[in-house]
């Protein structure tokens, strides 16, 4: 069995024994004061403390047996030297927010638009309110990024805002749902007539208000739990973390478009008496239960011991200065895959918004041509039928984004595997047997000794027989962005609504790529980072543009930017090809979806400028063979940004 490392310190393990017979334990979170007399001491463990994403450790003889004998359930970052890895229910768990996330935003996405019409609002109104997504995009999730990196709360950095953004999500959900009984309840104690013109206008205004504090507050949840996954996911692991917030993504969405075929207030009477009520008392039930399960399961590190923050409460001016400086200052990494998901998600856009439109329309082609003088009542029973078309359409594409997102990683060539273990074993309370990295040999198994090893091998060389030697994040991320382009393009050939649910279908793998890669080469260099700072690497100072909320806030400018661009231009290609409702053969869609097909060609040659392969990071994981060391001279380059 390995020695213990306190055992080479008889002296301090002696006095520990001498103030427990006294009645005294250490708290497990001590004051700032006594951390900095802590680590005064000789023997004490030496770590930087400077890093963004790790409060200051005690060394193994000054922690408590409250310290020593905690499950390893509930999630400390490790300790000791080298990241260890953990097990998939952990990375799972800490994903978990995500699917209760996403069932939030697919009851927005897919119910708000017929209920904000149903409360008297003008399509030219509707488009106003939508921005509300793009615009809280790019201001929210950046200012939210930059307070909880410099949050010192005992709750922790990212916890606050992820429970503060799930209850007002689900305030705002249940206030959005109940619009017309809120105002025309308060209205009526002044005699107001439900009926009348005046309440209307209130009940819109009233839920426009709720639509741009849903949107806010789902970008606090998003930019929280993005930036946990980078914070307690080991570097060698951020790819399996990031794959495991996709796949759990896509269970939102499937469930999402399940129930829409589903009559609700038949089964769940008393949640709701409409389909959109019980939908968002649904949602609201899981984004919460999902986040508080997240946030007691993972424990969060103190960050009163990382010392103060680079600036405590920044204001308006303050704000967008920091984020400014931030661009200039971003990671190289991190800078190319912004890049590339500005094109990217200028593409996804209209395939996203438009695609059940799209179907719709092959749908009702061959009936409004055979029926020229329908009826407006015989127009929009026409597109009811439609738009269960292309609902289902988008089913089938949930369903195979899900799919290959659980077995991409298996095919997909890791950037970093686990670490070996220094010692042929070790007592469980330093290193409880979790598994390995997803596409790694070690994913079923423990790092310690199998029991069966033969077994072990044989399933090990298996496993690895499944990976695509040649195919890396990178390259599979590029090959996504061709594919779309062609499924795009391919639209010009397209005509009946079953050759299009199965290019709905096939577009799922290039999306489940979306909702992976780009996560993963982030969070990978930031989680490299701070593991550098973390053992005193090249990277030690505490600097802002290396924090895991400020570069995902940026990340998320990048995905939203665009998505404003992409409206404006879908809002001219409607002017110029759009039809009058009712008329067959209307292409103006097809028209967005192939400019979206252009834009994910400019972001295959974005693609194709990032590194291949990422900086091993000492005592945590291995380079892969046939490393280019491009890493350095982007390390350089971001140096030489900080001077500017």
């Amino acid at each position: 069995m390995a020695q213990d490392p306190s055992a080479s310190r008889p002296v301090s393990r002696l006095s520990k024994e001498s103030s427990r017979q006294q009645g005294t334990t250490e708290s497990h979170v001590s004051s700032p004061l006594s951390s900095a007399k802590d680590r005064s001491r000789p023997g004490s463990l030496n770590l930087n403390e400077s890093s963004p994403l790790l409060s200051p450790q005690r060394s193994q003889d000054e922690r408590g047996p409250e310290d020593r004998g905690t499950s390893p359930a509930l999630l400390d970052w490790n300790e000791g030297e080298e990241e260890q890895s953990k097990s998939t229910f952990y990375l799972i768990i800490l994903t978990l927010g995500i699917g209760g996330l996403q069932i939030a935003w697919a009851t927005e996405l897919s119910n708000g638009s017929p209920y904000l019409l149903s409360l008297g609002m003008s399509k030219s109104l509707l488009a106003f309110v939508w921005i509300a997504g793009p615009l809280s995009g790019t201001l929210v999730q950046p200012y939210i990024g930059i307070r909880s990196d410099n949050c010192r709360s005992p709750w922790g950095k990212r916890v606050p805002f992820m429970l503060a953004g799930a209850f007002a999500t689900a305030i705002s959900l249940l206030c959005l749902a109940w619009t017309r009984e809120i105002v025309h309840g308060f209205l009526g104690l002044f005699g107001a007539n439900p009926e009348s013109h005046g309440v209307k206008v209130c009940s819109i205004i009233f839920a426009i208000i709720f639509v741009y504090v849903l949107d806010f507050a789902i970008n606090t949840v998003q930019a929280g739990v993005r930036a946990f996954i980078v914070d307690y996911a080991p570097t060698h692991q951020q790819e399996d973390a990031n794959s495991w917030a996709g796949r759990i993504t896509g269970i939102g969405n499937i469930l999402g478009y399940i129930s829409g075929y589903v009559n609700l207030p038949e089964i769940f009477p008393w949640l709701g008496n409409t389909q959109f009520k019980v939908l968002c008392v649904i949602a609201s039930v899981s984004l919460c239960g999902t986040i508080v399960i997240t946030s007691l399961y993972i424990r969060e590190r103190d960050p009163r011991f990382e010392g103060p923050p680079s600036e405590a409460n920044p204001g308006i001016l303050s704000f967008f200065r920091q984020v400014f400086n931030s661009i200039r200052r971003l990671p190289p990494q991190s800078r190319k895959v912004c890049e590339v998901q500005f094109f990217n998600w200028m593409g996804w856009f209209g395939f996203l918004f438009y695609i059940t439109t799209w179907i719709g329309q092959l749908h009702v082609n061959p009936y409004f041509a055979s029926h020229p003088d329908l009826t407006p009542a015989e127009i929009d029973k026409a597109w009811e039928d439609a738009t269960r078309v292309g609902t289902f359409a988008l089913l089938i594409f949930a369903i195979t984004s899900f799919t290959s997102n659980m077995l991409l990683p298996f095919l997909v060539v890791p950037s970093y595997h686990a670490p070996p273990p220094k010692t042929p074993s070790t007592p469980p309370h330093h290193t409880p047997g979790t598994p390995g990295t997803l596409s790694a040999s070690t994913y079923f198994f423990p790092s310690a000794p199998s029991p069966s090893p033969t077994l072990h091998a044989r399933l090990s060389r298996l496993l690895d027989l499944c990976q695509i030697k040649w195919l890396t994040l990178r390259r599979a991320w590029l090959l996504s962005h061709i594919l779309f382009a062609l499924c795009m393009a391919s639209t010009f050939f397209i005509s009946t609504p079953t050759q299009a649910t199965v290019l709905a279908g096939v577009v799922g793998l290039p999306w489940a790529l979306s909702l992976w890669a780009p996560f993963a080469l982030i969070s990978a260099e930031i989680s490299k980072r701070d593991s550098e700072a973390r053992r005193g690497g090249p990277n030690p100072k505490n600097k802002p543009e290396d924090q895991a909320g400020v570069i995902l806030g940026l990340h998320n400018v990048a995905v939203a930017a665009p998505q404003i661009v992409s409206t404006l231009v879908s809002s001219a290609i409607f002017k110029l090809a759009q039809k009058q409702r009712g008329e067959p053969y209307d292409t103006s869609v097809g028209w967005v979806l192939r400019f979206g097909g252009l834009a994910a060609l400019v972001a295959a040659v974005f693609t194709w400028r990032i590194r291949e392969d990422a900086e091993p990071v000492k005592g945590n994981g291995r380079k892969r063979e046939g490393g280019t060391g491009e890493e350095e001279r982007g390390l350089r380059d971001h140096q030489d940004g900080e001077a500017v």
